[in-house]
């Protein structure tokens, strides 16, 4: 189901490919996130490993069937082997105790047969079927791990990439009001109702928004580089995305176990499985089926009896293997593999307890945020009322240049606040989620 997940991504990312070219088209946060899905390196090296975790349940699987062998063997003996006869064999009045040399077999030999042999039971091989499975389900944790990590990095890169584009429209609106501040203090010295310091301090501050603006803008290409690395699609490709920045201020997320504790959770369970396949491999036997059916054939090449024959040999049967003592070796990976699972139930514990706490944060920074949204919001409007108030009042001599550069550093002020306010909140909402285990990528 997912490989065809991954197909539908692919002709959907196609057609959006041919949109793009021919109308410029803005990437949403969501088409990033699909374009990543389907390109980015990690995630496909994910793939892989989950193709490879299901390739090693079969080979486990495998295991059980039977397994058939062909054998062949030729022998020439240049001293045929002795056996030693008694005496009375070939002399019945011979005392006993004595014995004869004598050479048995002919010089050439030939074997050949097929065995077979099926495990009836194994404790290793079930349980080895059993860990390739719990595995199998550890990878595909981890590569849902590796989707929420990309989730977040995406979303993060996107959202500073719509913080610095709000940057630099409130940078604009601040070089127009430079702009204006300036001709306005330049008509008033040709008056003589101003100083040329006067103008010359509006002219240092449009230079400083001129350079500040161009390093946001630097910035803003660096995050775009990164964003087009992490969706895995080339850097030379233009793109632009939405500047407006929707935010939602929904804290009701369903509480799921996050994926980090899901993980320790399977990680316990393939420990477990371990240690009942290592307790039964000291206890239970090894039952396996076997048989052979070939052809043993004789030869004898000196004149006058020279011949070679050939006799049918077969036979089926059971063979059992039962474990006595291997040197405490299993003993002692049993003891390793508790020590494990201790270790996994305390990072089970640590890591419930961090994400109570985390949560409970997250909730508080959301709340705080939302809050700072709304009373920043009114401190703009509020800011941009003075600060145009004071010109007005410039041009008619009440302010001074010093009155409109504060309400002019009051309200870049407030403009920087709320976006800090905006980043508060989109950092602890995507927190909220990816701790309450809400993060699909799909």
């Amino acid at each position: 189901m997912r490989l065809v997940s991954i197909h539908k991504h692919m002709l959907l990312l196609l057609l959006m490919a041919g949109a793009y070219t021919a109308n410029a088209q803005v990437w949403s946060l969501q088409q990033c996130i699909d374009t990543a899905t389907v390109y980015n390196k990690n995630l496909r090296i994910g793939r892989n490993n989950q193709i490879l975790g299901e390739q090693k349940a079969k080979e486990a699987k495998a295991n059980q069937n039977p397994r058939i062998t062909a054998n062949t063997d030729y022998k020439y003996f240049i001293n045929l082997p002795y056996q030693l006869m008694p005496l009375s064999t070939f002399n019945p009045s011979a005392p006993e105790g004595q014995f004869k040399e004598a050479q048995f077999g002919v010089p050439h030999n030939i074997n050949a047969n097929l065995q077979l042999a099926m495990p009836l039971y194994n404790p290793q091989v079930y349980g080895s079927i059993k860990n390739t499975k719990l595995a199998t389900e550890l990878t595909e944790l981890q590569y849902k791990k590796s989707e929420e990590q990309l989730y977040f990095e995406i979303t993060t890169l996107y959202y500073n990439a719509q913080i610095l584009l709000h940057q630099l429209n409130f940078l604009d609106s601040n070089l127009v009001n430079a702009a204006r501040l300036l001709k306005t203090t330049t008509l008033l010295k040709e008056q003589l109702l101003a100083k040329g310091t006067d103008v010359s301090k509006v002219k240092l501050q449009s230079s400083l928004l001129s350079t500040h603006k161009e390093n946001i803008q630097s910035k803003y290409a660096q995050v775009l580089n990164a964003l087009k690395l992490a969706m895995g699609i080339a850097i030379e490709r233009e793109m632009r995305i939405e500047p407006n920045i929707i935010y939602k201020n929904d804290s009701n997320y369903g509480r799921f176990l996050s994926l980090d504790i899901r993980l320790v959770q399977a990680q316990k369970q393939l420990i477990v499985s371990e240690i009942n396949t290592l307790s039964k491999s000291r206890y239970l036997p090894t039952i396996n089926l076997v048989a052979s059916y070939g052809t043993s054939g004789f030869g004898y090449d000196k004149k006058p009896n020279n011949f070679l024959k050939f006799y049918p040999i077969g036979f089926a049967g059971i063979q059992l293997s039962y474990p006595i003592f291997n040197g405490t070796i299993t003993n002692i990976k049993i003891d390793q593999k508790r020590i494990e699972k201790q270790n996994n139930e305390l990072q089970f514990d640590l890591l419930t307890d961090q994400n109570n706490t985390q949560v409970e944060n997250a909730k508080l920074q959301k709340e705080i945020a939302i809050k700072s949204i709304e009373m920043i919001s009114d401190q703009i409007n509020l800011a941009q009322t003075i600060y145009d108030q004071t010109i007005f009042q410039q041009k008619q001599g009440v302010a001074t240049l010093i009155d409109i550069l504060t309400a002019d550093n009051s309200l870049r002020e407030a403009q920087q606040n709320y976006l800090a306010a905006i980043v508060d909140f989109l950092k602890a909402d995507l927190d909220l989620k990816k701790l309450t285990g809400n993060i699909s990528i799909h």
